[in-house]
């Protein structure tokens, strides 16, 4: 066959991502704080870009455009179209959408469920982190020490008093008076410069201090320590000594049985009985009382006053000083009761960033610039900030129609709670709302509902289907552990329910479940296996002391393979 040239017209379509699409497919799926944080940094790049409200104007003809057509369909819908190509973790655009929603934050719903302290003691090693659930209980808090940590929590904020009153001043600051919360670490270098007076002593007191935890607890191993400073072994370990004898009691420990033992040589309480005991937590854990006696060789009297005293014991002293504070969950929506029965969902106008385009400080500007590279920059960062204002308010829209669509899925769990819950998937809701799953998922990421059961993420509600046992509705994943805590709660000392039995009791109300579900599902509430429960159990009714009884039930739970 001869080979000839020729010219040939061929036409194709693909999708070009442009680095308008791109940002807006960012901004998606961004959270309210680091949304915040993008807008900062475009506000201190593009000159054309300002906050809403910082000149006190109302918004400049190009501004009012850009936001009018936000809503039209142009480029964001050709990201629902063409996003079979990308995975949903991988970012897409958002669809164009009608509902313009009102922005105005509603009423806000504080989280539900009871208040409570998490007395949870971390993992220290390979060993502590299996009977981490088990000493949740030994070291329960006292009313005293709770009332005390309130107080700490409630301290009111100082302030002085100027002229006999209150100053109307914009500059007058309140925060200014506010006394600052002592960290853990100006606490232990406090005492170090009174206790140490060598200059490489005080080098590594100092290095170790900075690798103190806000528990208070040091790593396992300071051999890196050593090597980084240029010191012997044992001159960290004569200054971790020291350290370990700073206020308050078992801090710079590097174990929790390390942090227990030193707590016990301050109050002159650590004897061979009570070192064996602190030697072997993980059998207080496992609450096997009948090893911990011939360990410790003590009577039953001994060994429940060694275990009062190891209950009196901090397990994590570092938390009584101040140190970063966990950020509350900021809601992206709030969802609350209508008049008519049904439910209203509204936008948290607190965080969605207010950008304004200043059009008229770009057409000062195009009057006097000769330059074609500063045309061209300008020209730039007037259709980049433009794009900007469009994308914020198409992610919106696109977030309140998502969501609309979420509470109108699930309205049984709104009305009656956990149990109602439906089993809900991304392609229902995409294709109810006519957009493409990524989009949803991208919505759903790192944002979070306000609702009257509590602040959930939008991803809280989207759960897997189990069969139902008699061919009916399927039943949602979350109402299935719901259904499983609720049984467990309510089980006696006496007829402690197993996995199997659990699986009879479910299928019993029409939910197909196996054995090795249940058993997933319970590890993950964290809930112990039937012999550790019938164990705590009797130890509730009295019988703290004896053995546990031995199962009359053959079977027994087993792991999730």
């Amino acid at each position: 066959m001869a080979l000839t040239q020729r010219l040939e017209f061929r036409q194709s379509q693909s999708l070009v991502m442009t680095p308008q699409l791109m940002q807006a497919i960012k901004l998606l799926q961004l959270s309210n704080l680091d949304l915040v944080a993008f807008v900062e940094e475009e506000l201190e790049r593009n000159p054309l870009l300002e906050r809403a409200g910082d000149n006190g104007e109302p918004p400049v003809r190009g501004e009012e455009q850009a936001a009018g057509t936000a809503g039209e369909p142009g480029d964001f819908a050709k990201a629902d179209t063409a996003m079979d190509d990308f995975s949903p973790d991988s970012g897409a655009g958002p669809s164009s959408g009608d509902d313009s929603g009102d922005y105005s934050a509603g009423d806000q719903f504080e989280g539900g469920g009871d208040d409570w302290i998490n007395r949870d003691l971390g993992t220290r090693s390979d060993m502590e982190q299996t009977f981490d659930n088990g000493l949740d209980n030994v070291f329960s808090e006292e009313p005293s020490e709770a009332a005390a940590r309130n107080a700490q929590d409630a301290a009111p904020t100082a302030f002085t008093e100027w002229g006999g009153g209150s100053s109307n001043d914009d500059d007058y600051n309140l925060e200014a008076f506010v006394a600052a919360e002592l960290s853990l670490h100006d606490h232990l270098a406090e005492q170090l410069a009174v206790a140490l007076t060598d200059p490489a002593q005080r080098m590594i007191g100092k290095y170790l201090i900075d690798l103190v935890d806000d528990a208070g607890y040091l790593p396992p191993d300071l051999g890196q320590a050593a090597e980084k400073l240029g010191a012997n072994s044992d001159d960290v370990q004569g200054v971790l000594s020291v350290l370990q004898t700073f206020d308050p009691p078992g801090v710079c420990a590097r174990s929790l049985g390390e942090c227990l033992a030193i707590q016990l040589r301050e109050r002159d309480r650590y004897d061979p009985a009570m070192q064996a005991l602190v030697e072997n937590l993980d059998l207080l854990a496992k609450r096997d009382f009948g090893a911990l006696r011939k360990i410790c060789s003590v009577d039953d009297e001994d060994i429940a006053d060694m275990i009062g005293e190891i209950r009196h014991l901090d397990p994590k002293p570092g938390l009584k000083f101040g140190s970063t504070k966990a950020q509350t969950v900021v809601p992206d929506v709030y969802v609350r009761p209508g008049p008519d029965g049904g439910w209203l969902v509204e936008l948290n106008s607190d965080t969605l960033p207010r950008v304004l385009v200043n059009q008229s400080y770009y057409t000062e500007l195009s009057k006097t610039i000769r330059k074609d590279g500063d045309k061209s920059y300008f020209t730039d960062c007037l259709q980049n900030a433009t794009w900007l204002v469009r994308a914020l308010d198409q992610r919106a829209r696109t977030i309140l129609k998502v969501s609309s669509e979420i509470v109108r899925q699930q309205d049984g769990f709104f009305t009656q709670g956990v149990s109602h819950l439906r089993p809900l998937n991304l392609k229902a809701v995409a294709d109810a709302i006519q957009m493409h799953e990524s989009t949803v998922s991208r919505v759903t990421a790192n944002k979070y509902m306000a609702t009257n059961r509590g602040i959930f993420e939008l991803k809280y509600f989207f759960t897997a289907s189990i069969a139902s046992a008699d061919g009916g509705e399927a039943h949602s994943a979350e109402a299935v552990r719901h259904r499983i805590k609720q049984l467990i709660d309510a089980e006696e000392a006496a007829a402690i329910l197993s996995d199997d039995t659990l699986v009879e009791r479910l299928r019993a109300e029409g939910i197909d479940i196996a054995r090795r579900t249940v058993a997933k599902y319970r590890e993950a509430m964290r809930i112990p296996s039937s012999v550790q429960r019938r164990r705590d159990k009797q130890n509730m009714l009295g019988n703290s002391l004896s053995p546990a009884v031995p199962s009359n039930d053959k079977s027994r739970d087993t792991a999730p393979a």
